[in-house]
């Protein structure tokens, strides 16, 4: 997996310094324990915006590890029978099937509900 490129809001607005020791301390600690499926939020949204007219079907809230939801994201997208991506907290399923995914992750345990039209 590739690393997240760092951008400047990552160094607290510090652009750059001439001390050649100085070293950078991350303060931010991101603690993101993993809560069980009937704990999770999750929603569910077509969304069609910067995908040239296209629908993908949009699941947002996870909180998790990363190879957690690759594994979610995998199972949603073989049972469609689809292509997609799990990437940055979202799952994006090629396609309108929000009524299936919504199915699916309720038979999971997961807490979802649709959003948007």
């Amino acid at each position: 997996m590739k690393a997240k490129k760092k951008i400047l809001n990552d160094f607290g607005g510090i652009m750059f310094s001439t001390d050649p020791s100085f070293v950078y301390e991350s303060d931010q600690e991101v603690d993101q324990t993993p809560l069980a499926a009937n704990q999770q939020d999750l929603r569910v949204t077509l969304d069609r915006k910067n995908r040239g007219g296209k629908g993908v079907t949009l699941v947002t809230g996870f909180i998790g590890s990363t190879e957690e939801l690759e594994v979610l994201g995998k199972m949603l997208k073989s049972k469609c029978g689809v292509g997609g991506a799990a990437k940055d907290g979202e799952i994006l399923i090629q396609g309108d099937f929000r009524d299936k995914v919504l199915l699916l992750l309720q038979k999971e345990g997961y807490k979802v509900k649709k959003s948007g039209g």
